[in-house]
C-alpha cells in the first residue's frame, strides 16, 4: 500500500492523473511464499495451449455488458 500512496502523492505534486493498482489480500501466507520466489529469480513463464484456452473460455457463461 505504501508504493501506492507514494505513487499517488507523486502524482498530486506533479498535476497529473494515472491508474494506480496494486492487489491486497487477505491473507500474506501464500504471498510471501509467491514473493520469495520471484525475488529469488525462481518464478518461471508457463507455455499454455491455445486449444485449451479456447475450450476453457467456451464454457463460460455469456454476460451481457452493463
Amino acid at each position: 500500500m505504501r508504493g501506492a500512496i507514494d505513487e499517488a502523492l507523486k502524482c498530486k505534486e506533479e498535476g497529473v492523473s494515472r491508474a494506480i493498482l496494486f492487489n491486497l489480500c487477505g491473507h500474506g501466507h501464500f504471498d510471501m511464499q509467491a514473493y520469495i520466489d520471484y525475488s529469488a529469480g525462481k518464478l518461471t513463464d508457463q507455455d499454455y495451449d491455445e486449444a485449451e484456452l479456447a475450450m476453457a473460455l467456451a464454457g463460460l457463461p455469456s454476460v451481457k455488458a452493463a
